[in-house]
């Protein structure tokens, strides 16, 4: 039989309502008291009903995530982030994976909302979603932050890397070893690699050396295919390329054309320059090490929870954005290019 509050309020000598202020923090209570009451909770190891402190607190300790997919090392580390903020204010999560999917995004939305969650993070929002308006209403309801995208409306929260800062602080750093016939690699429906793409077009316009061919969308940017399906794209491109370095909107492309590379025997980084964004942890383990952009993604965590927190506390009346900025990683696949 399952252990009730008034069984520990009991032994604690103590009321109801004593057992849970010191639960929940949300009142003094004094610290004679406090210890006592404590010190019955370990010795009879009890674990607190949820639903009855949701029905208590009339709201749900559990907060949702939407993520478009677990297989790039970058959302789980956004995830942890999250985690942390809320088991600091004795919250837990709901993941939904989306699958890069924007009707699988949806479907996940309304899931986590017919579970009564108190507020909705959405890591990367698919792009069409957000153009059709679907969050606009919604959010209205329910607090909603998204974590590097795009919103048209003034309801969501959103936390995001400066990306178009990264995206030139790449290009920049590729530009200063003398590279100025790069490739640009990104993915489908995403704000992310839209922001990269018009800072690289740009750029590339400015220097007069833009080619609509060297933008390169390998399809699904953030699956357990990103690598394989970047390989096979540009076991093609290179074989007839005149490119002398590779711009990639995330670590996984970039290690797709890492790949490729090596299956050509084009030397990285003496025949072509690579460099990627996010600085997930596979960057660190391939050979040569990657040159890439950190994207402070636990920070990025960290944030939207707080934003989420925010918004809830106050009842979802008003929103804020916060933007982070990138670093360059400086490893071992970018070299200055020799010119003939």
């Amino acid at each position: 039989m399952k252990l009730t509050i008034v069984e520990v309020a009991k032994k604690a000598n103590v009321s109801v309502a004593t057992v849970s202020r010191v639960m929940n923090g949300n009142y003094p209570v004094k610290a004679e008291t406090k210890k006592r009451v404590l010190e019955v909770i370990q010795e009879l190891n009890y674990i607190p009903n949820m639903q009855a402190r949701e029905l208590t607190q009339k709201r749900s300790a559990t907060i949702g995530v939407v993520v478009p997919s677990i297989n790039n090392m970058f959302f789980p580390e956004v995830i942890t982030g999250i985690e942390n903020s809320l088991k600091l204010n004795s919250l837990s999560l709901v993941l939904a994976c989306s699958n890069n999917d924007k009707e699988d995004e949806k479907l996940c939305v309304n899931n986590l909302l017919s579970r009564n969650v108190s507020g909705i993070i959405v890591i990367d929002p698919n792009t069409d979603n957000i153009k059709s308006k679907f969050y606009t209403n919604i959010s209205k309801e329910t607090p909603f932050v998204f974590v590097n995208g795009h919103s048209v409306s003034s309801n969501i929260s959103s936390v995001v890397n400066d990306e178009a800062m990264g995206a030139g602080m790449a290009l920049n750093y590729l530009l200063e070893n003398n590279h100025k016939d790069i490739l640009f690699v990104r993915g489908k429906d995403s704000y992310s690699y839209d922001i990269k793409e018009n800072v690289y077009t740009k750029t590339m316009e400015k220097l007069n050396c833009f080619k609509p061919e060297n933008i390169i969308n390998i399809g699904n940017g953030n699956s357990s295919e990103t690598v394989d399906n970047t390989i096979n794209i540009f076991l093609d491109i290179l074989k007839n390329s005149s490119s002398t370095a590779v711009f990639a909107c995330n670590d996984l492309m970039a290690v797709g054309v890492l790949n490729a590379c090596k299956k050509l025997n084009i030397d990285v980084p003496n025949d072509l320059s690579i460099i990627g964004y996010d600085n997930i942890d596979l960057g660190k383990f391939v050979e040569p090490k990657l040159t890439t952009i950190d994207q402070n993604m636990f920070l990025l965590g960290t944030n939207a929870a707080t934003l989420l927190l925010e918004k809830i506390e106050f009842d979802n009346s008003y929103s804020k954005r916060i933007i982070l900025v990138n670093s360059l990683i400086e490893r071992d696949t970018v070299a200055p290019l020799n010119e003939v």
